[in-house]
């Protein structure tokens, strides 16, 4: 069983952990980490530790991306990425007082060469894999509608399509004559998409638009309320225990893989969204994004709750 993982604007997280944040004077670094960074490789970190076989795609310089792609290679994550001129970024968190302060970079402009060499490297790996996760932001350089290019490219090869995104990216995706297997938005970005304010009293509703026929897996995020989703036209509704949050960065990511795990493995649409959001708390609960520990699976796993609404 091996899954694809696209993440097209990868970057180095780096995370330097402050007594204090001191402005306009000198910081010294208490503690300082450096990961592979993007959701997508989020996904790919938590689909290896669920066991499963992955290959990781996207874009990446011959510098900084070399640093990604070795970091991944060494924790036993294969990658096929596609070289480019432009720089991968760095997205920096300042870590003080109990807060976050991030700064992100821009990332690469992607040329056409680099594109057109990408479409043809993705189009190979179809032939390889049992299926594909799609997350995060575009790149400089790609049109909107480039996941909609590659959601197509797999549906020819009859190869289900996972898409954690956002944005414009989103609404391209959504009204492309090609739809993907499932789309993970959380409420906020549900909302956007459809220009209204949607809440619990609402959302069934919703779920229903037009806008969404043809997607088989709709997967909304309530956050600490759990989820709701459409599944080939049933509504679910899935109810999860209060835990203690550490980090939650990433815990969509791994929502993300939990589905790809358990649609590749066959599992019934009941436990695919246990899977999903027992994955999800466990990153939470972790100081590392990207990871779970397998050894609190279980007993989360026996406290989801999921019914037809």
């Amino acid at each position: 069983m091996t899954i694809l993982t696209v993440t097209l604007n990868p970057a180095i997280d780096i995370a330097y952990q402050l007594d204090h944040l001191a402005l306009g004077s000198m910081n010294r670094v208490s503690k300082l980490s450096k990961t592979a960074g993007g959701k997508g490789l989020n996904v790919s970190r938590v689909l290896d530790e669920l066991g499963a076989d992955v290959i990781a795609t996207g874009f990446a310089d011959r510098r900084l991306g070399t640093e990604l792609i070795r970091e991944l290679e060494g924790g036993g994550i294969s990658c096929r990425f596609t070289r480019i001129i432009g720089r991968t970024r760095n997205c920096i968190a300042i870590l003080h007082a109990g807060m976050q302060t991030e700064i992100l970079e821009k990332g690469p402009t992607i040329l056409k060469e680099e594109k057109e060499a990408f479409l043809q490297a993705f189009e190979k790996s179809l032939g390889d894999v049992e299926a594909i996760t799609m997350s995060g932001s575009l790149p400089a350089g790609l049109d909107p509608d480039f996941y909609s290019q590659l959601v197509k490219l797999a549906s020819q090869r009859n190869k289900p399509v996972l898409v954690d995104i956002s944005g414009l990216a989103l609404e391209a995706l959504v009204n492309a004559e090609i739809k993907p297997t499932l789309i993970k938005p959380n409420i906020e970005e549900f909302s956007m998409l459809l220009g209204l304010e949607i809440g619990l009293e609402n959302v069934k509703e919703a779920l229903n638009e037009p806008l969404f026929d043809g997607i088989d897996w709709i997967v909304i995020s309530l956050g600490k309320a759990g989820t709701i989703a459409r599944v080939k036209g049933e509504l679910y509704r899935v109810r999860i225990p209060e835990i203690a949050v550490i980090n939650p960065v990433g815990s969509g990511d791994a929502s993300v893989a939990g589905l790809a795990f358990g649609m590749t493995i066959g599992a019934s649409i009941e436990d695919c969204l246990k899977l999903a959001n027992v994955c999800g708390m466990l990153n939470a609960q972790e100081a590392q994004t990207g990871h779970i520990n397998m050894e609190h699976f279980p007993e989360l796993f026996e406290q989801i709750k999921v019914e037809k609404i």
